[in-house]
């Protein structure tokens, strides 16, 4: 993972969510309920849960750790340069979430320290997920659409079936 830490990532760490990314996880996502796509990103994320037939979707600019609408499930991406902040904020939500980050984030103590013992499940996607790099709402040029590590989808009160679920 050469260069996950390099200035570039951290200044532009705008990697967006392609539709088929939500829909491999389209059967365990209740439409019915009020979904919050909590990191904006380019505004598609929330567009393409609301194509899958979320009913309600709040999608918009805002701080995800000053801001917090009535929801019922957290559905996002969310930043991976932010990853601590974020499980610790989520930890003090204790909503049910489902949220993308890199597999190698289990194994962090801040992980550990909020949701062990606490119900947290994994969806294993069959493939690594591609996300597309945007640097100022616009992808790159030479941009390679290859992602060098794995992601799981980490959810939280959702009742799966198991703890671990792998796509097929």
């Amino acid at each position: 993972m050469s260069g996950f830490k390099s200035k570039t990532f951290l200044k532009h760490d705008d990697y967006m969510t392609p539709k088929y990314v939500w829909e491999n996880i389209n059967q365990y996502i209740d439409k019915t309920k009020i979904i919050w796509e909590a990191f904006y990103g380019d505004g598609d994320s929330g567009k393409f849960l609301c194509e899958l037939g979320c009913k309600k979707v709040i999608h918009k600019k805002s701080d995800f750790f000053k801001y917090t609408p009535k929801y019922d499930i957290l559905i996002s991406n969310p930043p991976f340069s932010k990853t601590k902040e974020i499980i610790e904020r989520l930890a003090e939500l204790d909503k049910p979430f489902i949220i993308i980050l890199p597999a190698s984030k289990i194994n962090t103590s801040f992980f550990r320290n909020n949701f062990m013992n606490k119900g947290l499940q994994i969806i294993i996607p069959r493939k690594r997920i591609h996300f597309v790099k945007k640097i100022n709402g616009k992808i790159p040029e030479n941009w390679k659409n290859a992602c060098s590590f794995d992601c799981f989808y980490y959810c939280y009160k959702l009742g799966l079936k198991n703890d671990i679920t792998w796509l097929e």
